[in-house]
C-alpha cells in the first residue's frame, strides 16, 4: 500500500508488521512526530503523568486505592480508640512489700480516736474519747481525735507528731507508688487526721502561742487509781478520768509538732488553704520553739511522759523542723537557721557518734542529715550553706556506712537483724527506721545518677544499701530463724497475742469495766479482733519471741514504729513509675539571701 507523504515522496506501510519502507528511489527520513501522522494507531501502555513522577494509569488507580483503604483503616482504629473506654495502666503484681503495706496502713485505723467516719476501715472499733479535754477552756470542743499510741489507750503528742512526719515524707518522695498502689487517698487520709488533731493541741490560729498540750491519759504504774494503765478496757469502754498535760516550753515537743506540720502542708499544697494554715500554724510552733523563755525538754516536768517518752535533747528537732519550715514555705531563714554552725555544734551532729545514727521519734538528726543532703545533691545552693551542707552530707554516709556488716559498728542477730539499740528490747522500730534512710537514700543517688557513695576508705554501690533494706525488712515480715512474721496478718505465721486492749477484748455490747478485761489479757487464745498491719516490738538478740499479751517488749506495737514501716514498705516497693519525686518537695524553696541567724 503506497500513501502520499506530506512533506514530499511517498512510502509504503507494511499493515501486517508496521514496518515502513521508502519508495523506490526515495530515502526515508521520519522523526517520532512525523511517524505519529503516518502511522496507524499501535496498542500502547497508558500513562499518568503526577507531576514529578510519570506512572503507568493501572498503578496509579492501584496506588489510588491502597491510599483511600489506609486511611479508612487508619480512621477507625482512631475511632475505636477514642471511643472505648480506656483501661487503666498496666501494674505489675503487687511484690511482697506491696501486700504489706496494704496491712501496715490499717494499724493507723485502728489507733483512731475520736468520732470515726461512716466507712471506717476497721470493723471492730467504734467512737471513743469523746470527752477528751472537754474540761479545758481554750479547746473548743476538747481534744477529741488524734490517735492511741500503742496498746495502751494514750494519746502521745511527742510520737504521734513524729509518725506523722514520717508518713507525710514518704508519701512525698513516693507519691506515684501510693497512687499506683491505690493507697495515697488514704495515707493521706491518715496524715489529715494526726494534723487537724494537732491543730487542737496549742492556739493555731494565733502568731505567737505560750502553750502547747502534750498529752491525753496518764499511767501510774504504781497507783491503782483507774487510768490508761491500770485498767485493761477498750477505748469504746474507757469511763475513767484521763488528765490532759501540758507544757510551757517544750522546744522539742514544738518542733516536732512544727516538722509534722510543715511536711503534711507539702502533701496538701492541691489544698491551698489547708496547706497554707498548716504552714502558719507550723511557723508558730516553731517561733514558740525558738522563743527566748528558758529551755527545757517537754517531758522533764512530766514522769507520766518521761517513763515512756522521755526526750533527750531539742537541738536535733530545731535542725529537723527548720529544714522542713524550709521546704514548706520557702522561707530561707529556717535554713539558715539549721546550717548556722552553733546549731549542729549544740546537737553532736558532726560528731562520728553510732548511736547519734539512729533514727526514731527520740533522735532525728539522721532524718535531718538526709534531707539536708537532698537539699546538696540536687540543688547545690552553695554560699553561705555549702560548708555546713557538706558537714551533713558526710555525716549521712557515716550514718548509713555504720549499718553495713563490714563496718563492725553494731552487732547483729545470728538471724541477721542489725541490732540498733544493742540488744535491749523493742529493737523493730529502729530497724525499719534504718531500712527507709538507706533505700531513700539509693533512690536519691541513682536520680544523678551516682550509683556509689564513699564509706572511707571504700566505695559502696547503691545496690549496698537497697540490700541492706530489704534484708532487714524482709527479717521483719519473716525471713528470719522463727520464720515468722511481725507485722500481724502478714503471711501464715505472726503473733496471735498482741499487747493491745483493743484487739484483746471481743467486740460485744457488754462492758467488762476497768479489771473485767484481765479476763481476754491473761488468756492463752489467740486476739478475738487481729489487728492488722501492726509491727509489734520483736524478736530479742538472739532472735527470739514470745508471744504473750503479757510481754509487752515482745508483742506490744507503736505508731512510731509503723510510720517506719510504711516508709520502708514503700520505698522498696517496685510500681511502674519513678522511684521519687525529685521536684515537689523543693518548691517554693530558694537558697537563704542572708546571713545565718544566730543558734
Amino acid at each position: 500500500m503506497q500513501t502520499r507523504n506530506p512533506w514530499g515522496g511517498s512510502f509504503d506501510i507494511a499493515p501486517e508488521d508496521g514496518k515502513v519502507q521508502a519508495a523506490p528511489g526515495k530515502q526515508l527520513e521520519l522523526n517520532e512526530m512525523q511517524q505519529s501522522w503516518v502511522l496507524r494507531p499501535q496498542k500502547k501502555e497508558k500513562y499518568v503523568d503526577l507531576g514529578c513522577v510519570v506512572c503507568k494509569q493501572k498503578a496509579a488507580r492501584l496506588a489510588l486505592c491502597i491510599v483511600v483503604i489506609a486511611f479508612f483503616v487508619i480512621s477507625l482504629v482512631i475511632i475505636i480508640v477514642k471511643v472505648i473506654p480506656k483501661g487503666k495502666p498496666y501494674v505489675p503484681p503487687p511484690d511482697r512489700y506491696a501486700v504489706a503495706l496494704h496491712k501496715a496502713l490499717l494499724f493507723f485505723d485502728a489507733q483512731k480516736s475520736g468520732r470515726l467516719p461512716k466507712n471506717h476501715k476497721v470493723s471492730w472499733r467504734g467512737n471513743s474519747g469523746l470527752k477528751d479535754g472537754s474540761t479545758l477552756t481554750d479547746v473548743e470542743g476538747g481534744l477529741v481525735g488524734g490517735y492511741y499510741d500503742a496498746g495502751d489507750n494514750i494519746k502521745f503528742h511527742f510520737p504521734m507528731a513524729f509518725s506523722m512526719t514520717l508518713l507525710s515524707w514518704s508519701a512525698i518522695e513516693y507519691s506515684q507508688k501510693f497512687k499506683n498502689l491505690g493507697e495515697y487517698d488514704h495515707v493521706r487520709d491518715l496524715i489529715k487526721w494526726g494534723t487537724d488533731y494537732l491543730l487542737l493541741t496549742f492556739n493555731s490560729s494565733a502568731t505567737n502561742i505560750d502553750k502547747i498540750y502534750s498529752q491525753v491519759g496518764i499511767a501510774k504504774n504504781a497507783s491503782t487509781t483507774p487510768d490508761d494503765h491500770f485498767c485493761w478496757m477498750r477505748p469504746e469502754d474507757m469511763d475513767y478520768e484521763r488528765p490532759v498535760l501540758q507544757t510551757t516550753s517544750g522546744p522539742d515537743l514544738a518542733g516536732e509538732m512544727a516538722a509534722a506540720l510543715a511536711a503534711a502542708s507539702i502533701v496538701f499544697r492541691d489544698d491551698a488553704a489547708y496547706s497554707t494554715r498548716l504552714i502558719k500554724a507550723g511557723a508558730a510552733l516553731f517561733r514558740f520553739a525558738r522563743s527566748n523563755r528558758k529551755r527545757h525538754r517537754y517531758s522533764a516536768a512530766h514522769p507520766e511522759i518521761a517513763m515512756f517518752y522521755n526526750s533527750t535533747g531539742y537541738y536535733d528537732e530545731y535542725i529537723w523542723a527548720g529544714t522542713w519550715m524550709f521546704y514548706a514555705s520557702g522561707d530561707a531563714s529556717y535554713l539558715s537557721l539549721a546550717t548556722n554552725p552553733g546549731i549542729p555544734k549544740n546537737a553532736d551532729a558532726f560528731i562520728s557518734i553510732p548511736d547519734l545514727g539512729v533514727f526514731s521519734w527520740d533522735n532525728k538528726l539522721p532524718g535531718a542529715d538526709l534531707l539536708l543532703t537532698r537539699l546538696r545533691i540536687f540543688v547545690d545552693p552553695g554560699y553561705p550553706c555549702e560548708d555546713s551542707l557538706r558537714s551533713y552530707h558526710d555525716a549521712n554516709n557515716f550514718n548509713l556506712c555504720s549499718y553495713f556488716p563490714q563496718s563492725k559498728v553494731f552487732n547483729f542477730t545470728p538471724g541477721g537483724m542489725i541490732q540498733l539499740n544493742h540488744g535491749r528490747p523493742q529493737n523493730l522500730q529502729y530497724v525499719v527506721n534504718a531500712a527507709f534512710l538507706a533505700s531513700l537514700y539509693a533512690d536519691y543517688l541513682d536520680s544523678l545518677p551516682t550509683p556509689w557513695f564513699y564509706c572511707g576508705p571504700d566505695y559502696y554501690t547503691t545496690a549496698t544499701l537497697r540490700s541492706f533494706a530489704a534484708a532487714q525488712v524482709d527479717y521483719v515480715l519473716g525471713k528470719n530463724p522463727r520464720n515468722m512474721s511481725y507485722v500481724v496478718g502478714y503471711g501464715p505465721n505472726y503473733p496471735r497475742q498482741v499487747h493491745h486492749r483493743g484487739a484483746s477484748i471481743p467486740t460485744t455490747a457488754q462492758d467488762y469495766g476497768c479489771t473485767g478485761g484481765y479476763k481476754w489479757f491473761h488468756a492463752s487464745t489467740p486476739d478475738p479482733n487481729v489487728i492488722a498491719g501492726a509491727m509489734v516490738g520483736g524478736p530479742d538478740r538472739f532472735d527470739d519471741y514470745n508471744d504473750l499479751r503479757a510481754n509487752h517488749s515482745y508483742t506490744e506495737p507503736a505508731m512510731a514504729g509503723n510510720a517506719g514501716l510504711v516508709a520502708a514498705l514503700v520505698s522498696l516497693t517496685a510500681t511502674v513509675g519513678s522511684p521519687v519525686d525529685m521536684s515537689t518537695i523543693f518548691f517554693p524553696a530558694s537558697p537563704p539571701p542572708h546571713p545565718p541567724l544566730k543558734p
